[in-house]
C-alpha cells in the first residue's frame, strides 16, 4: 500500500471516528441535561478532559505512544485557549437563542477561512469560496431576522468564534511546526484545558442554570451516564485533534 492510500485510509479513518464519538456524546449529553436535569456544561467538559488525559497517560505508561515535549509556553497558551473558547460557546449558548447559537458555530467555518487566508496566504478554491458565500448570506438573514438578538450574547458569540477559530488553526499548525502528533498535542495541553474549566467552569455553570454543581444530587443513574459520557470524550477529542492534524480546521468545521 502506497503513502497516499495509506493517509487516506488514515483521514477516513479519522472522519469515521469523529462522527461516531460525536453523535455518540450528543445522546449521551441530552439524556443527562434533558433527561436528568443535569446542565453543568462546563464543570463537565474539565471532567472530560481529565478523563483524556489520564487515558492518555496510562497509554503513554503502556509505551503506546511517545513523549515529545516542546515548547511549554506554546501548549501552555493553547490549552488555556482552548479552555477559554469552550467556556465562550456555552456562555454563548446561555446568553442567546439555540438559533442564533447554530449561527455562531456555522460562523466559525468562514472566519477560520479569513484567518488563514490573512496570516497564512492560503488559497481556497472558487467551489469552497462560493460555498461559504452561501454560509455567510445564511448566517447573516438568521442574525438580522433574530428577534431574541442581543448586545451581550452578540459580543459573546464573537468572541467564541474568534477563540474557536484561533484555536483550532493552532492544533495544526503547532502539530506541523514542532513535528508532534495529534496524541502527543493532546497529551500535553490536556492539563492546562482541565485545569483553566475546572476554575471557569462552577461560575459559569451557575450563572447560567443558578444551580450549584456541588449541591447537586448524584443519583447511580446520573453518575453512570456522567461516566459513560467522559469514556466516550476521550475518543471525541482524539479525534478532533487526529482531523484537524491529517486536514485543516476549515474541513473539521465543514464536515
Amino acid at each position: 500500500m502506497s503513502e497516499s492510500q495509506r493517509f487516506q485510509l488514515g483521514t477516513i479513518g479519522a472522519l469515521s471516528l469523529s462522527v461516531v464519538s460525536s453523535v455518540s456524546i450528543v445522546i449521551c449529553n441530552k439524556a443527562l441535561i434533558s433527561t436528568l436535569n443535569f446542565s453543568f456544561a462546563t464543570t463537565l467538559t474539565s471532567w472530560h478532559l481529565l478523563v483524556t488525559f489520564c487515558s492518555l497517560h496510562v497509554a503513554l505508561c503502556l509505551n503506546l505512544f511517545e513523549h515529545k515535549p516542546f515548547d511549554a509556553r506554546a501548549v501552555m497558551g493553547f490549552g488555556i485557549l482552548n479552555g477559554i473558547s469552550i467556556g465562550l460557546l456555552n456562555l454563548s449558548l446561555g446568553f442567546n437563542s439555540v438559533g442564533f447559537y447554530q449561527m455562531t458555530k456555522l460562523a466559525i467555518i468562514p472566519c477560520t477561512v479569513l484567518l488563514e487566508i490573512i496570516f497564512f496566504r492560503k488559497i481556497f478554491s472558487r467551489s469552497i469560496q462560493f460555498s461559504l458565500a452561501i454560509l455567510l448570506l445564511g448566517v447573516g438573514i438568521a442574525t438580522v431576522t433574530d428577534l431574541q438578538l442581543n448586545a451581550l450574547g452578540s459580543f459573546l458569540s464573537f468572541l467564541a468564534v474568534i477563540t474557536t477559530c484561533v484555536a483550532q488553526i493552532m492544533t495544526n499548525t503547532i502539530q506541523k511546526k514542532f513535528k508532534v502528533s495529534s496524541t502527543q498535542l493532546l497529551y500535553q495541553s490536556c492539563p492546562y484545558q482541565a485545569i483553566t474549566l475546572f476554575v471557569i467552569g462552577p461560575f459559569l455553570d451557575g450563572l447560567l442554570t443558578n444551580k450549584n454543581v456541588f449541591a447537586f444530587k448524584y443519583t447511580p443513574q446520573v453518575l453512570f451516564f456522567i461516566v459513560l459520557s467522559c469514556v466516550i470524550s476521550v475518543s471525541v477529542n482524539f479525534s478532533t485533534f487526529l482531523v484537524i492534524g491529517k486536514t485543516s480546521a476549515v474541513t473539521y468545521q465543514g464536515f
